[in-house]
C-alpha cells in the first residue's frame, strides 16, 4: 500500500497529477476512515499503464480507455486489443510525421545547398572585382 506521496515519488509525479488522474477516473484509490487516499497494486499497475501511454503520446482520454477495460474484462484481453488497436493507431501518424519530416529536411538540405553556391559564386566575383 501506497500513500499519495510515496507513490507521486515512486513515478516522480506531483500528488496534484495523482489527485487528477483520480478526478478523471483514471485512478480510484480506497481511502481510510479518515479520508486519506492509500493505492494498491491495482493503481501502481494502473500508474504504469498511464506513464508508459503518455511516454508514447496516447491521449489521456485513450489512456483512460485503456486502463478501465481491465474493470470489464479481467482476463486483460479486451485492453490488449484496445492498447494494439491505439498503439498501430500511432505508429501510423508516426510514419506519416516522418515522411512529412524527411521532405523537410530534403527542402532544408536543397535550400543550404543553393545559398551555399549562390555565397561562393557572390565571394568569387567579389575576388575578381565583378559585380
Amino acid at each position: 500500500m501506497y500513500t499519495i506521496s510515496e507513490l507521486a515519488k515512486e513515478f516522480g509525479l506531483t500528488t496534484r497529477t495523482l489527485r487528477y488522474y483520480e478526478e478523471l477516473g483514471m485512478l480510484r484509490p480506497m481511502r481510510t476512515e479518515t479520508g486519506k487516499r492509500v493505492y494498491g497494486k491495482k493503481e501502481y499497475a494502473q500508474l504504469k499503464i498511464i506513464m508508459r501511454g503518455k511516454k508514447y503520446g496516447f491521449s489521456l482520454v485513450e489512456i483512460k480507455d485503456i486502463v478501465l477495460l481491465f474493470d470489464k474484462d479481467r482476463t486483460g484481453i479486451k485492453q490488449l486489443e484496445k492498447t494494439i488497436e491505439t498503439a498501430g493507431q500511432k505508429l501510423n501518424e508516426l510514419n506519416e510525421r516522418i515522411k512529412e519530416l524527411n521532405g523537410l529536411k530534403q527542402d532544408f538540405e536543397q535550400v543550404i545547398k543553393s545559398f551555399t553556391e549562390t555565397l561562393h559564386e557572390l565571394k568569387m566575383n567579389d575576388k575578381t572585382g565583378k559585380r
